[in-house]
């Protein structure tokens, strides 16, 4: 089994005009078995890890019964997740990144498994599951940098496109099934069971690793160690103005467009419903990113992709706003629900909610194709792992920021006010931002350039 060498560059615009179909391509899993199993095995794992994100919120909430201490959560755990990502980058430009995926994976399997075993103890304390999610995330952050470094290895660059849109279906499928899945065991089998099935589901990601070939980094590896390989791998940014508009952009809409950590609240007391209403939301999210994939076939062919990512934040951005402004209206006009039983929800405005989150995560799903897909193909091997571990920490941190800024702005005001305030912001803020760095927005697929 070895990696599957780069073909040749193939134009996208004549690979656009030729497919006609806009359903997804999968030539991506046909051409390379590495990558399916990779693909699916992730996938099955990630659903579990959805199970346990969305049980955790809910048992903090049970708990304390406050969204601000959900959403410390992403407090304790934003700087380590950084740390761990920039790190974990600089280890996997440096050895075998089949080696660093399985070391990490396991210590984020331990960790669930940790959180699995008080739950079964009945020995909840808020403060183990900061420790031990803080854990967990730093553990998927370096195995997520690394899984991501490893894809350009195993397609030839042609593919790297379709590649991200068949995982625009993986994280749509996790964020999907895992929130459904969790509502309805805490609601039927409680939290134990729940811990318990993402410690199950875990094996299949071990599966997807186990089975690749030793991916050694290529060219000339780093010479520096510890934080000057880190420093190292930054400094690439400073000429990389592409790459580093991706992250930015993705930054502003993810610190002031994340309204997740408000599912619990809005279904005690605004549309009701408790944890069913809170899985519907995050699963309205993960349906539009997977419609949004399934029908990628012709857009993972565009060629000005800078314009593109520019556009989907935008659309992003008025879902949000949508989103709170369905809250704004349920509270303000009286039809707010303080109910936990699903039977008792607002089902006009869980509808209204639910399809603004559907156009957001549409959105989203094809900003991130397009944002996956410059940063493997116009960055050199040698640094992939660095420069990934700074997207992971962007795509992992900056949801976390997301969560602080509208868990602490909701506490403050109303539940409603973070996502139209934040909605607004991620327009103007992004329109203005791309505006200023013409190569980003002239971002060419045909000549990838960092």
């Amino acid at each position: 089994m070895t990696d599957a060498s780069p073909g040749p560059d193939t134009s996208l615009e004549l690979d656009a005009a030729a497919r006609r179909s806009h359903f997804i391509d999968l030539t991506p899993l046909r051409v390379s078995p590495a990558f399916a199993r990779l693909w699916c095995g992730n996938t099955l794992a990630g659903i579990g890890t959805f199970v346990t994100n969305t049980a955790v919120g809910l048992h903090i909430y049970d708990l304390t019964h406050s969204t601000f201490m959900v959403s410390l959560v992403a407090w304790f755990s934003l700087l380590p997740m950084i740390v761990a990502g920039l790190y974990g980058g600089a280890i996997a430009d440096r050895f075998d990144r089949r080696t660093v995926a399985l070391s990490a994976s396991t210590v984020a399997w331990a960790s669930t498994v940790v959180l699995a075993t008080i739950a079964w103890l009945g020995a909840e304390h808020v403060w183990m599951f900061y420790v031990i999610t803080t854990v967990n995330a730093v553990a998927a952050t370096i195995a997520s940098a690394t899984r991501q470094a490893i894809t350009p290895r195993l397609l030839p660059k042609e593919q790297l496109p379709k590649a991200a849109a068949l995982l625009g279906i993986s994280a749509g499928v996790m964020v999907t099934v895992g929130p459904g899945v969790a509502g309805v065991l805490v609601a039927r089998a409680g939290y134990a069971w729940t811990y318990t099935i993402d410690v199950v589901l875990f094996f299949a990601g071990f599966f997807g690793l186990w089975t690749l070939p030793h991916i050694k980094p290529e060219g000339e590896r780093p010479t520096a160690r510890g934080f000057r390989s880190v420093v190292d791998g930054l400094a690439h940014l400073r000429n990389a103005p592409n790459v580093r508009m991706s992250f930015v952009v993705d930054i502003i809409a993810m610190t002031f467009g994340q309204p997740m950590v408000l599912f619990p609240a809005v279904g005690a007391i605004v549309i009701g419903g408790g944890s069913v209403t809170a899985g519907i939301l995050l699963a309205s999210f993960a349906v539009g990113g997977i419609l949004s994939s399934l029908g990628s076939g012709r857009v993972t062919g565009l060629r000005w992709q800078g314009r593109a990512i520019r556009d989907s934040i935008v659309a992003y951005g008025l879902g949000i706003v949508g989103f709170g402004v369905v809250l704004a209206v349920t509270t303000l006009g009286g039809s707010a629900v303080a109910s936990m039983d699903f039977g008792d929800v607002n089902r006009w405005a869980l509808a209204g909610a639910a399809l603004c989150l559907a156009v957001s995560g549409g959105a989203d799903n094809i900003s991130a194709i397009f944002r996956q897909s410059i940063l493997q193909a116009a960055v050199p091997d040698q640094l992939r792992g660095r420069t990934q571990g700074v997207f992971t920490v962007v795509v992992t941190g900056g949801p976390r920021l997301g969560q602080m800024f509208a868990g602490t702005l909701a506490t403050l005001t109303a539940t409603w006010v973070p996502s139209v305030v934040g909605g607004v912001l991620v327009v103007v803020l992004v329109v203005v931002t791309v505006a200023k760095v013409t190569s980003f927005r002239d971002y060419d697929a045909l000549d990838p350039r960092p």
